[in-house]
């Protein structure tokens, strides 16, 4: 158990939290906690419903490694339920159904990813799966006669939905009920969880009240921006960072961040906490330290994590080489050309570069160049009607962009 007072465990519970529902439950079941010695229920459930996550999606996991640290007892709860009904939460249409597989499939790389943060020997993952198949035609009932109709057209999407005309089936009704009995199931005395999923965790507030237990506390978490600074998190915008990222491309997409955002970053992602995110912008406020050197630190906090700390150093080390030694990656790949490709005449370094995938077409190449991105052999590229031939290319690197390398091999 933790030795922090209640208010203290209060202040870092809550920082970086988007909302939280509410201080004066939560003072009363931490003074509890410590008094009876008694670890709080912490419940975190997440659908298996793809099979890899980004680090967007460790923001709450992250969160939930701070109750591991003052001491409670975190249940990471895999809805392998639940992902066949599918959470219709922010959604314009029914969601389609997974595969009995899929959800298996998907549930086994969860619990191997989480781990990357959370201690396996303080985390119990439970399955949703395992209390609700028990239930009888009479126990759904009864969990169903706990909720209103008018309540859950409540919900934003919902009541979106039923404007339109566009259809709700009664399974989607299910969804958030099964997640709020979910909570009486584990006796949860605080839900963690996103912003879009406050519905459902109040859910669970009045299931547990139905169900004659003391209601959990809620508490969300904000969204991640992306690596543009502007958008969510999302793989669909390629503005994100897988948790399975070479520690290379980890580092490198982490520099491509701003100032302003690598702040935020460290507040979601990391342990820094608020007088040490607070100390952190003082000292490159009073110049103490370089921004580049803070994201540095980020960049090889997450690859430690995800990675190892000799992995972080390799990247920093790689790096270095590329961007602050004007040196080389060690990871070059080697392209070959066809003699009879390039000619006696020679062949255009526009298509040089498309032919390596630097560029999608000729006129993409010439801004290349034009932009002095270009580089053969460490000399920088001007002319875009530059013509080389076998001899100028053979064994040569070119450099395309600050991450784009190639060996050209003539054969």
């Amino acid at each position: 158990m933790s030795f922090l007072d209640p208010k203290e465990q209060l202040e870092r519970i809550k920082f970086g939290v988007a909302e939280f529902i509410n201080d004066e439950e939560m003072l009363k079941k931490l003074k509890r906690s410590k008094e009876t010695n008694t670890p709080l229920n912490i419940k975190l459930g997440a659908d298996p419903t793809r099979p890899d996550i980004h680090i967007g999606h460790t923001v709450v996991i992250n969160k939930l490694r701070t109750f591991q640290e003052l001491g409670h007892k975190v249940y990471f709860l895999i809805g392998d339920f639940t992902a066949q009904i599918g959470d219709p939460s922010g959604k314009s249409t029914t969601r389609p159904v997974l595969s009995r597989e899929e959800i298996e499939a998907n549930g086994a790389t969860y619990a191997k990813q989480i781990f990357k943060i959370l201690d396996p020997e303080k985390t119990e993952i439970v399955y949703n799966s395992s209390w609700i198949n028990k239930m009888t035609p009479a126990d759904f009932i009864r969990m169903s006669a706990q909720y209103t109709v008018a309540r859950m057209l409540e919900r934003d999407d919902f009541t979106k939905r039923y404007k339109s005309g566009t259809p709700i089936a009664i399974h989607e009704f299910l969804y958030p009920l099964t997640q709020g009995y979910d909570s009486v199931a584990l006796k949860a005395d605080v839900e963690l969880g996103g912003t879009d999923q406050k519905f459902n965790l109040l859910v669970g507030r009045d299931m547990q009240a139905a169900y004659g237990q003391e209601a959990q506390c809620v508490l969300t978490m904000p969204i991640l921006e992306g690596i543009d600074g502007v958008n969510k998190m999302s793989k669909s915008l390629d503005n994100y960072i897988s948790v399975v990222d070479t520690p290379k491309d980890m580092f490198g997409k982490t520099m491509r961040i701003s100032d302003e955002l690598m702040y935020r970053w460290y507040e979601l992602l990391t342990d820094v906490g608020a007088s040490g995110l607070a100390q952190l912008k003082q000292d490159v406020a009073d110049r103490k330290k370089h921004p580049r050197d803070v994201k540095v630190n980020l960049a090889k906090f997450l690859i430690k994590r995800f990675h190892s700390e000799a992995a972080a150093q390799n990247a920093e080390d790689e790096f270095n080489r590329i961007f602050v030694d004007k040196g080389l990656p060690d990871d070059i790949p080697s392209v070959e050309f066809a003699a009879a490709d390039i000619g006696a005449d020679g062949i255009g370094i526009a298509q040089v570069l498309v032919k390596l995938g630097f560029a999608s077409s000729n006129s993409e190449a010439n801004r290349m160049v034009q932009g002095g991105a270009v580089q053969i052999a460490g000399q920088k590229v001007s002319d875009a009607k530059l013509k080389l031939k076998a001899a100028d290319l053979h064994d040569k690197v070119v450099k395309g962009s600050k991450t784009k390398f190639a060996k050209i091999i003539v054969k």
